[in-house]
C-alpha cells in the first residue's frame, strides 16, 4: 500500500514522501523504511530500498490517484457548523435504506458501524484516497465526507469529484488561517467547484449567506426553500439548529427520489453523533456535552436548552490556544449573558498559556457570573456539585475529543468519561 504516514507503514508498503503545510515527509524516510517499507518516493535523497525520485512528489500523487480512479459516490458537507451531524445522520439514512455508505469526517472513518480515528476532519490526499479505495473494496456506493476550508485550501480534495455538496452555514471561525471572513467565505465557494457537472449543490436558504453558493445545479433547503423542513418528523435529536441539520441531510434523499413516506420511520430512529448534544442524565438535571466552539455555535446550544424546562444553565466552556484570538471575547460574552453561571477553563492550549487565554475570554466583560478554573477536570467537577433540580450542565468545546493538546503532547482526556466519574 501507498503510504504518506511513516507510523503507518507495514511491512512491503511504498512511503511516499510529501511537502506539507506544516512538515517535509523527507524527514521521516529513515523511519518509513525502519518500520518495512520496501520502496521511497521522493524528491532527492540515497537509500537501501528501491527509490523512485521525481521532481515533485505531490504532482505525482495526484497524477497516480487520478489513473487509480475509485469508483464511489461522494457526498461532501461544507460550512461553519453542522458538518459532522449532517453527515453522521446522512450516513445513517443511506445505510437505513439499504445504501451501503461509510463516513469520513471529525469522528473519523465509519464503514460497516466500525470507528477509525482520524488526524484530521478532512484527511490528507493519499489518506483519503486509501479510505475511498477501503469504502470501494466493500461494496460501498456512497461516501459521505465532511470538507473543511483548510483541506481545500491545502489541496486535500481538489482531485476528488462529488455527486452533492451540502453548504450548512457560515459564520466566524478559523480566521486564525484564513485571516478574515472574505477569504473564509470565498474558500467555501470554492469548494462548490468541486462538483461533478452533474452534480448538485444543496445550500441552507436561511443563511445569510447563501446566494453565494447558488452555483450551477443546486436546491436550496430551510423554511422556505425547495426542501422544507418538515414538522411532521419525530426527530429525535435536541434543538432547532438539528432540524436544519437532518433536513440537509434529507434533502439529498429528495433529490434521489425518496419521499417523505420513504423517511419518516427511519428518521425517528437516527442518533446524534458523540459530542454533539449529548445527554447524560444525573437525577433531575441534565449534563449536555457538546463540541461547540464558535460564537454562533455557542450562542445556538445554550438558546437551545433555554427552550426545554430548565431552572438553571450553568456553562463551562474554554478557548483553543494558538487559534483565532479574535473570538475569546466574544465567546465569554454570548457565555456569560446567555447562561446563568460559567466556569472559563483550558480547552487544547496548544503552546499558550492557558490563564492568558481565559484572560482574553473575561477581558472587557459587565458582569461577575463566571469563575475561572483552568483545570478542566477540576471545572467540570465543580460543575457538576453546583447542581441542584431541572439544571442543565453545558460542557462546551471538545465534544468526541478524547485528548488535551497542551504544547506538542497529546494528554488522554475525555469530557463525557470525567462527568460520568463524577456523577
Amino acid at each position: 500500500m501507498l503510504q504518506d504516514d511513516s507510523r503507518r507503514i507495514n511491512d512491503g508498503d511504498t512511503f511516499i514522501a510529501l511537502k506539507g503545510y506544516n512538515d517535509d515527509g523527507h524527514k521521516y524516510v529513515l523511519d518509513a523504511i525502519k518500520n518495512g517499507a520496501k520502496k521511497v518516493i521522493v524528491e532527492h535523497g540515497e537509500y537501501d530500498v528501491q527509490t523512485l525520485i521525481v521532481d515533485n512528489t505531490n504532482e505525482y500523487l495526484n497524477k497516480y490517484i487520478k489513473m487509480n480512479n475509485i469508483d464511489v459516490k461522494l457526498i461532501g458537507v461544507t460550512g461553519t457548523n453542522g458538518k459532522t451531524t449532517t453527515s453522521y445522520v446522512l450516513y445513517q439514512l443511506l445505510n437505513m435504506l439499504g445504501i451501503k455508505s461509510s463516513y469520513i469526517g471529525t469522528l473519523g472513518y465509519i464503514i460497516n458501524d466500525e470507528l477509525t480515528t482520524l488526524r484530521n476532519t478532512t484527511p490528507g490526499k493519499l489518506e483519503i484516497y486509501n479510505l475511498l479505495k477501503d469504502s470501494y473494496n466493500n461494496n460501498i456506493e456512497y461516501v459521505v465526507m465532511e470538507v473543511s476550508s483548510q483541506a481545500y485550501d491545502q489541496g486535500r480534495v481538489n482531485n476528488l469529484e462529488f455527486d452533492y455538496m451540502i453548504y450548512t452555514n457560515l459564520s466566524r471561525d478559523h480566521l486564525d488561517y484564513h485571516k478574515n471572513m472574505k477569504n473564509y467565505l470565498n474558500t467555501k465557494i470554492n469548494i462548490f467547484s468541486l462538483l461533478k457537472d452533474t452534480g448538485m449543490g444543496i445550500i441552507n436558504i436561511d443563511d445569510k449567506y447563501s446566494d453565494y453558493f447558488k452555483i450551477g445545479n443546486y436546491k436550496t433547503y430551510g423554511i422556505n426553500g425547495d426542501y422544507k423542513i418538515d414538522n411532521r418528523y419525530n426527530i429525535p435529536l435536541i434543538g432547532n439548529f438539528n432540524k436544519y441539520n437532518v433536513t440537509a441531510a434529507l434533502s439529498v434523499l429528495y433529490d434521489m427520489g425518496y419521499t417523505y413516506d420513504d423517511l419518516k420511520d427511519i428518521v425517528t430512529k437516527i442518533k446524534a453523533p458523540m459530542g454533539r448534544m449529548e445527554v447524560v442524565e444525573y437525577n433531575t438535571n441534565k449534563i449536555i456535552i457538546d463540541y461547540a466552539h464558535t460564537p454562533d455555535a455557542v450562542m445556538k446550544v445554550i438558546n437551545t436548552c433555554r427552550e426545554l424546562d430548565v431552572n438553571k444553565i450553568i456553562t463551562i466552556i474554554g478557548c483553543g490556544g494558538n487559534r483565532d484570538k479574535g473570538k475569546r471575547t466574544i465567546m465569554g460574552d454570548i457565555a456569560t449573558k446567555l447562561s446563568d453561571y460559567v466556569i472559563f477553563t483550558s480547552d487544547n492550549p496548544r503552546y499558550e498559556d492557558p490563564d492568558k487565554i481565559i484572560e482574553d475570554i473575561v477581558n472587557n466583560l459587565d458582569n461577575n457570573k463566571y469563575e475561572i478554573e483552568s483545570n478542566r477536570e477540576i471545572a467540570i467537577k465543580k460543575g457538576i456539585q453546583l447542581l441542584s433540580n431541572d439544571d442543565i450542565l453545558l460542557v462546551l468545546g471538545k465534544g468526541h475529543e478524547k485528548y488535551q493538546i497542551i504544547k506538542d503532547t497529546v494528554i488522554p482526556f475525555d469530557d463525557k468519561l470525567i462527568v460520568l466519574e463524577n456523577i
